[in-house]
Order: C-alpha cells, then structure tokens, then sequence
C-alpha cells in the first residue's frame, strides 16, 4: 500500500527470465498430427505451429465496466525494460531456428500499445537487434490512428491486432464506458492494418443495453465492409467485482449470480433491456454461423489472392481454429467433418502449393471477406 491506503502494483523492472531453451513447447503447437505431414511439404517448418504467450507490461487505466483488468492489475501501467523483451524474443527465435519450426509470439498485455511512445520504443528495439518474430497482441482501435505505430507493427512482426470493438452503437458503448471506441473510425483502422499485412480479430458483445434482435447481421453487415479478419461474438457478461456486476445487482437483472461457479459458454447471466435472454444466444449463434461458414472462409481466401500462399493458408487456418471456439472440434472425426465441408478451398490452396497459382486473381469486393450467405433463420434458439 502507498502513503494513501491505495494498493501498489509491484514493478516489472525485475522480471524474471524464462527459460524457452528448455521449456516443453509442444503445448503451444497449433498444428494437428494428422496434418504435419502434409504442412511440411508446403515450406520448410510447417510441421510445428507454436504461439507462445509474452508479456511486456500489465495494467490498463481505462476502467471499461465488463472489464476485470483494472480490478485485477490495477490503473498503472508497469512495463519491463525493453532490454528484456528482446532477449526473450532473441531466445525464442534461436529455438525455433534450432528446431526448424514456426514460432510467434502473443504478447499477453492488457493494452499492448497503451503507452505508444513507450511500444514505438520497443518496436525499435526490437526492429535494431533483429528480433522479429510474427506476434499478436491486443491494442485498442484509438491507439490505431497512428500512422508511425503502424509502421513499425508491421516492421518488427506484428501479423494479428486483437480489438475489442465491442459494438457498432455509440450508446452501448458509452454505456460501458468504452466511448474512446469511435465506430465510424472503424474500417479505416482495419484498412490502415491491411496495407500493411496486419490483420483483426475483431471482438464483439451482444446483449448490451441498446441491442434489439437483428444486432448480428446489423453487426455483420459492418464486417462485411470490412478486409477479412477474425470476428468473434460473445454475450455481455457481469463477472465479479466489475462495475457492471455492481450494476445488475442493484438494479435486479442477474440471473445467474453466481454463474461462474457453474460455467456455460455462451449463457447469459443477466436479463438484457430490449431482447430476450433466448434471442441474445440466438444473435451470437447466428454471428458464428454466417462468419465461419464454408463460404465465408473460401471468400476471405479469395479476398487474399494477390497474396503468397503463406498468407491465404495462414487466414483459412486461422478461421479454422477460431470455428471451434463456438463450434467444438475435439477429435479426427469433428476435424474431418470439417475439412469436408471446406474440401474446394482446401484444395485449391494444396494445388497451389504444390503446382503454384495459374492466374494472379484480383481482390473480390471488400464486402464478401465475411460471406453473406443464406442460413436458416436461428433466431429463437438457444446456443448452449
């Protein structure tokens, strides 16, 4: 505790060095047996796919309502010396170059870029020492903006931006207080981070205040406009000693008040304002269905066709393994039942793998990235 009573977050100046030479990395590959075989003969490292998580700095001061982090790490921001950093990059790169694997990094900080002169920095050094790797880390749509940043994202390895977008309705965000979060601001991050080779997992909550049914196509209608990425849908939810907790329990709306002791994916634990608790599962179903159908994934391949091969197999695997935070896939026979149902994309990117691209085709229009396919209407069921 400080001199006022409030909690001092410890410093990350010391932080310890964590010994990747040695550490069992298999745990972090992302590459199923079954396929290795088959991903070797793409490039030289394929078999082994390992994003392996880093940190660089905790807290976040933004205070977001549904958000535990303040709570949790506090408002200051501790960051360790970018020296650090580096040679943890530096080790990883060895290790992966000593094995002849793939290997990234997903920097685990709250807010990667919350002090961008402090990430700019970093960037560099890490630029200057040659520690590139391909990363991923969560950075707010403001922070953006900035050209510079962008530039040196791409410059050091950053491949994937996790945004919390959250909603495309300026009311829901201010009432989360989330209003640094500007929707028409939107698309033009997303193309900034596109001329670049970056691209968006783009996170998204239904069942807020302002949401009415009809919120996932109003939503996907959005992403559609947008370069392809990753969107994700979830249900606003009031974990413990969040203000928004706070907020249910005095007005009476929980349901489930103790519903992390009983975990469902996917389940509200509160009543919404303007939908019912079945509609607000059926929007987040209906998200999933239509962003990671087998159209959807052959149109964002497509979007990337004046591309390397490298980047269309890395957003078609990507919109894999993200398919399966909703719909599970645990087992050959999920994985199979899958590949199936995408077996034209799969083998058009095998073909060009092996034999090469027989014409260079031009980017399909920007609005298809998410594929606007006829489903059956799923509103009214549950998703759980």
């Amino acid at each position: 505790m400080d001199n006022t009573g409030k909690e001092r977050k410890p410093s990350l100046k010391r932080y310890p060095v964590i010994p990747w030479g040695t550490i069992d990395l298999d745990q972090f590959n992302l590459v199923p047996k079954s396929a290795a075989a088959l991903l070797r003969k793409v490039g030289e490292g394929w078999g082994t796919f390992r994003i392996v998580p880093v940190e660089s700095g905790r807290g976040c001061p933004y205070g977001c309502e549904f958000c535990t982090v303040t709570g949790f790490f506090g408002d200051s921001i501790r960051f360790r010396t970018n020296e650090s950093v580096v040679d943890e990059l530096l080790l990883l790169k060895a290790r992966a170059r000593k094995e002849r694997g793939q290997i990234a990094v997903f920097f685990i900080d709250d807010n990667f870029a919350i002090n961008v002169k402090r990430t700019k920095s970093l960037l560099r050094d890490i630029i200057a020492a040659k520690a590139q790797v391909h990363w991923v880390a969560q950075i707010s749509a403001n922070l953006l903006r900035d050209e510079e940043l962008v530039d040196l994202i791409a410059a050091s390895g950053g491949k994937w931006i996790f945004i919390g977008m959250e909603s495309i309705d300026p009311t829901n965000l201010k009432d989360v207080n989330k209003s640094f979060n500007k929707p028409g601001e939107y698309a033009t991050v997303l193309e900034r981070l596109a001329q670049r080779n970056i691209y968006a997992i783009t996170s998204f909550i239904f069942g807020m205040d302002n949401d009415t049914p009809g919120v996932a196509e109003r939503t996907l209608r959005q992403v559609r406009s947008w370069p392809p990425g990753l969107p994700i849908f979830g249900l606003l939810t009031p974990l413990p000693a969040t203000p928004l907790y706070k907020r249910l329990e005095t007005s009476g709306r929980l349901t489930r008040p103790k519903h992390w002791q009983e975990f469902i994916p996917f389940a509200m634990a509160h009543t919404p304002l303007k939908m019912t608790i079945d509609e607000a599962h059926a929007e987040v179903k209906y998200g999933w269905q239509q962003a990671y159908s087998p159209e959807a994934l052959a149109q964002a391949v497509d979007w990337l066709g004046d591309q390397p091969i490298g980047y269309r197999i890395n957003i078609f695997f990507a919109r894999l393994c993200f398919r399966g935070i909703y719909f599970p896939m645990m087992g050959k026979t999920a994985w199979l039942k899958v590949a199936v149902q995408n077996r034209r994309t799969i083998l058009k990117l095998v073909r060009e793998a092996f034999f090469g691209r027989r014409t260079l085709p031009p980017n399909p229009p920007a609005q298809d990235a998410c594929g606007a396919v006829a489903l059956p209407d799923v509103r009214g069921e549950l998703s759980v």
